[in-house]
């Protein structure tokens, strides 16, 4: 409920808009008004699943809570913005991986010895980020030896979307038991059991929800990206710095919230799948998925990442792979994770446009 009192950024984003006023202001209200609406999205999508099945009603969710990143990144892709749709996703994965599980690891292991979840999801989730590493390697690579990467980008997001329908399959159909012995494993596991103590929709209010907030989203995201430039330049940050940090927040704020909630409550199973699910899920369907639309739209996008962006996600695959390897963890870790996010974060605050 505190989170839905957000909404009354909508009509002042909206309005905000519409008398030209400072870019900053504009910018500021449209991410705050897209954080609730997020978070609606994701509990329609969750009570809407429970009347299709466990796999379908997985699959809908895993797939349409990466839907306000979409709408986002798609709208800035039609602009032109190319550099910042592939911000976003850079930052999608630093914020998921290091910011939301680090602070769920501080937040939830404060006055607790240590906390645990399910080492095979660690394991499943820490290699598919992997695979996500080395497919923005590639194209790099094919770039520094021939000048050229937009003729593999889009044969490896191939390959990435086949990998991320294939790892539905392994954790909603073929290993679900072990996937979940002893917890929870996707994002949509933990929609679920967040939505369980609320009242349940109707299949109608559910859709009914689903479509506004899908219209509304789209309304203030086109708001949001307008202002991207113009308030990066006004604030003296680098559009890059903005898709990185900032536009990466807004569209996981909803998540990063529930897996905070939930470490507070000891449930790191739910905590880990919500923060570490969320990065598989923006590498290796929501990247694939606008390489597509770029393709569609006329406005060619590919998977050559600059150097800093690719280290930068390696490092942050490496560190949280080495920190859940085990299982287990402790307060310090999750220092140890935010230290590397906010040090990242100052080098691409300091790296030239």
């Amino acid at each position: 409920m505190g989170l839905n009192l957000l909404l009354v950024f909508i009509p002042i984003a909206v309005a905000l808009d519409w008398y030209d006023a400072n870019p900053v202001a504009v910018f500021a209200a449209a991410a705050l008004a897209i954080i609730p609406l997020a978070g609606l999205m994701g509990r329609s999508t969750e009570h809407l699943s429970t009347y299709v099945g466990a796999t379908v009603g997985g699959l809908l969710s895993a797939s349409l809570g990466n839907a306000p990143e979409l709408i986002i990144s798609g709208l800035a892709l039609k602009e032109g913005l190319v550099d910042v749709v592939k911000a976003s996703i850079t930052g999608s994965i630093l914020g998921n991986t290091l910011f939301s599980l680090g602070l769920s690891m501080i937040i939830g292991g404060w006055g607790r010895e240590r906390q645990r979840f399910n080492p095979t999801v660690a394991g499943m989730s820490g290699g598919l980020l992997f695979v996500a590493a080395v497919a923005l390697l590639i194209p790099a690579m094919f770039h520094f030896a021939t000048g050229k990467e937009r003729e593999v980008s889009m044969e490896i997001a191939v390959v990435l979307f086949v990998t991320y329908l294939l790892s539905l399959l392994f954790t909603l159909k073929t290993h679900r038991q072990l996937i979940q012995q002893g917890g929870h494993d996707t994002h949509a596991s933990a929609e679920s059991h967040e939505a369980s103590h609320e009242a349940h929709w109707s299949k109608g209010k559910a859709i009914g929800v689903l479509a506004v907030v899908t219209v509304v989203i789209a309304v203030v995201s086109e708001i949001l990206v307008g202002a991207i430039e113009p308030a990066s330049a006004s604030i003296g940050m680098t559009p890059i710095f903005t898709g990185i940090i900032f536009l990466a927040l807004v569209g996981n704020a909803a998540e990063a919230m529930n897996a905070v909630s939930f470490a507070r409550k000891d449930q790191m199973d739910l905590s880990f799948g919500i923060a570490v699910g969320a990065s598989t899920q923006v590498a290796l369907f929501v990247a694939p998925v606008l390489v597509f639309a770029g393709y569609f739209m006329g406005k060619p996008m590919d998977l050559h990442f600059t150097a800093f962006e690719i280290v930068a996600i390696v490092l942050a695959v490496t560190i949280v792979s080495r920190q859940t390897s085990d299982g287990e963890c402790h307060w310090m870790e999750g220092v140890m994770l935010i230290a590397v996010y906010l040090m990242l974060a100052i080098g691409f605050f300091f790296l030239p446009a």
